[in-house]
């Protein structure tokens, strides 16, 4: 058993890089991906807490590039963690996440919403604050029921608080999780919001720009979106990847390796993206 998309507290997760290690080696995982949203800072404690593991850590990060379509995030395995490109590139989308954070703090302020930023930072980790602890935090104050309401009412694209920020796109993305030596694959497809025709279209570009995945297995698809996107994969000599996308306490319904629980990545997988590393 394998997971590939994991987050912690360096981003939007509940759990340390280390509590992470400890709980998949608990659960019998063999490998694991860290892949924060637009940080890689995280993966030094990840591979330090791995040495004595029975687990593969791999290094990972889940960047945020622009489309205007839905949401296109790439994420990127086996990346150094101390390439200086890719992490100034990702400093500069932190610093638009904290531009963004001020106006949709004025927008919920503007709406009557007693919240201030302390009271969203109450639930950040290390380096990221973004929409997942605004919608924590209006949990906890009691004007939502729960997160996915948040989302639906205020957060989400296109509601009454919800603010754009800068991002790469999808082309320099790709290009800087290569450079710093990994595997550039695209994240849950589900989430571009594209017909089939418009996704192969989509997949078909970011394939000749160096894109060399489609995480195809996801705690969200369907089996029909699984066979739909294994063609791509075949169409376009790309990996077949997948991971639960855990957060631990954020979103407690999905559990690390199973999501919802029956969520099942190939062991082979891991390896499939070795052989497409980037030297």
């Amino acid at each position: 058993m394998i997971d590939l998309h994991i987050h912690s507290t360096y981003s939007d997760g509940s759990l340390t890089p280390a509590e992470l290690v400890q709980m998949g080696e608990t659960i019998g995982l063999k490998a694991m991906a860290l892949t924060d949203h637009d940080t890689i800072s995280g993966n030094i404690a990840l591979l330090e807490a791995a040495r004595s593991a029975r687990l593969q850590a791999i290094p990972g990060v889940e960047v945020s590039a622009e489309f205007s379509a839905g949401t296109l995030h790439l994420l990127g395995y086996f990346i150094r963690p101390d390439h200086e490109p890719l992490n100034e590139a990702l400093a500069r989308i932190r610093s638009g996440r904290n531009d963004r954070n001020d106006q949709i703090l004025g927008k919920l302020q503007a709406m009557g919403y007693a919240i201030s930023l302390q009271d969203v930072k109450e639930f950040s980790g290390e380096e990221v604050v973004g929409r997942p602890h605004f919608a924590q935090a209006l949990l906890a104050k009691g004007y939502v029921k729960t997160s996915r309401e948040a989302f639906d009412r205020f957060l989400g694209k296109g509601k009454p608080a919800y603010c754009d920020r800068f991002r790469l796109s999808p082309e320099e993305s790709i290009s800087l999780i290569a450079q710093a030596g990994g595997v550039p694959v695209l994240a849950h497809p589900s989430t571009l919001r594209l017909n089939p025709t418009e996704l192969r279209r989509e997949v078909g570009k970011l394939a000749e720009n160096g894109l060399q995945g489609i995480e195809v297995y996801y705690s969200e698809h369907s089996r029909e979106q699984e066979a739909a996107y294994l063609k791509l994969t075949a169409e376009f000599n790309l990996v077949a990847t997948g991971g639960s996308d855990f957060h631990g306490t954020t979103n407690p319904q999905v559990r690390m390796g199973t999501g919802f629980g029956g969520l099942s990545v190939p062991d082979q997988t891991v390896e499939q993206l070795q052989e497409r590393v980037h030297a």
